[in-house]
């Protein structure tokens, strides 16, 4: 268990914070490039801090604060032009480095224009992502992971990508523990997932394989976690390969074939915007519809306080719903650790010691300053990852994020064999 004290300096995210500092050091996610679309600008919540994002008549990106210094009213209807965002109030117009470019009701070379200078953050695009650094310069260089340039590393295959969005009530550390807290799946995604179907009057799911041992490390990234299965050996991928966590707020999930990279960005102490990655690798022969830009799709939560038992055959949604279960910030000083919960232990020590190294004016861990190093940087995710998965039933993969998938749900209606192209079933009919 952790002392209030030490639970406070791991939640707390804002401004002046341990682990609001730590994790300004890292490029996050602030949205999904096809969210500026419809609309060019969003309101924006990060690490405690409000701001508005917006993609101005050149195409150039802009994250800045969410009012105008003049008058106090939102950018986020400010109107895009060329090189900036012009205020509809008045008028003022702000570039991307948060200069006040032009005033047009003040005399031309007006000293307040010099003086004013708005808060702003680098941004940057990969993969149909956009990426910001909130930060102390000069910022690091953003990581190209492997399944965000999956495009370039398959060969004689197609690559379809999407991104699925859900905001979850509570502290960011409790969705991660979470990720390091293997025993769940088999209790949650299973024996829970048959109570959920007992309550539909649907077919239980047969267990086929469970674990027996796991097992944590840190390794390069972050922490590899292992499981044995029952009827295994040490030299299956589940165990030799393991899943990594990916330090801090990373983790991959899904299988080769449809590989899955879940992006944990704290919005504030009480809310984390989760981001699923989702890639899917189509044989030649498929036809798959034509993808100008990244796909984006909102995950559905039920209402608070409602349980929509069609909705809980999902592991998203089991896992949002227990984890923001804990409360809002979860007090970790009345809990009761064992054994099975070393994952967690090893997660909590680095925390500490990468704040540590802040505090000390250190990168910590996976901040690159190197071009070389950002080059594809290996996230290994096994043959069968992610939610239950085939090692409880073949109905396991097909509980996780696919299930509210546009893509997903066009290609069953046109007959699609997901068992024949990605080994397992993506999307279960389960009424």
């Amino acid at each position: 268990m952790l002392t209030p004290e030490e639970n406070e300096q791991l939640t707390r995210v804002g401004p002046g914070t341990p682990a609001g500092e730590l994790l300004r050091r890292y490029w996050h996610p602030v949205a999904a490039s096809a969210e500026l679309r419809a609309q060019p600008t969003k309101l924006v919540k990060i690490l405690g801090e409000s701001l508005v994002l917006y993609r101005d008549r050149s195409g150039q990106l802009g994250l800045i604060q969410d009012y105008c210094p003049h008058r106090g009213t939102s950018l986020l209807y400010g109107m895009p032009e060329d090189n900036g965002l012009r205020c509809p109030y008045h008028g003022w117009k702000f570039d991307g480095n948060g200069r006040c470019v032009d005033m047009p009701a003040e005399p031309k070379g007006h000293i307040l224009r010099e003086r004013i200078h708005i808060v702003n953050y680098p941004v940057e695009e990969l993969g149909g992502l956009i990426f910001a650094y909130l930060g102390p310069s000069p910022a690091p260089l953003l990581p190209r992971w492997n399944i965000l340039m999956m495009e370039n590393l398959v060969k004689d295959e197609n690559v379809f990508k999407e991104i699925g969005t859900v905001e979850v009530g509570c502290n960011w550390l409790q969705i991660m523990e979470n990720s390091v807290d293997t025993i769940h799946r088999e209790f949650l995604h299973y024996h829970f997932t048959n109570y959920v179907f007992e309550r539909l009057g649907d077919e239980p799911i047969p267990v086929q394989r469970r674990q027996i041992e796991v097992a944590y490390e840190e390794s390069r990234y972050g922490i590899v976690k292992r499981d044995l299965l029952e009827g295994g050996s040490y030299q299956d991928e589940s165990w030799r390969v393991g899943q990594t966590l990916v330090f801090p707020n990373l983790i991959a999930t899904g299988s080769r074939k449809a590989p899955v990279l879940q992006i944990r960005v704290p919005m504030d102490d009480t809310t984390t915007r989760q981001y699923f990655y989702c890639c899917y690798i189509f044989p030649p022969d498929l036809e798959i519809p034509a993808q100008e830009d990244v796909s984006y799709f909102d995950v559905p939560m039920p209402p608070p306080g409602k349980i929509d038992w069609q909705r809980f055959v999902s592991n998203v949604i089991q896992d949002v719903a227990i984890i923001a279960s804990q409360g809002p910030i979860y007090d970790r000083s009345g809990e009761r650790l064992g054994d099975s919960d070393q994952g967690i232990n090893i997660y909590r020590k680095m925390l500490v010691r990468e704040i540590c190294k802040v505090g000390h004016g250190e990168d910590p861990k996976n901040v690159f300053r190197n071009q070389e190093e950002t080059r594809c940087p290996v996230i290994p995710f096994g043959k069968s990852r992610g939610g239950s998965g085939p090692r409880f039933s073949h109905y396991g993969p097909a509980s996780n994020v696919q299930m509210f998938s546009p893509l997903m749900s066009h290609l069953r209606k046109q007959g699609a064999d997901f068992e024949k192209i990605f080994g397992r079933d993506l999307l279960v009919d389960r009424k």
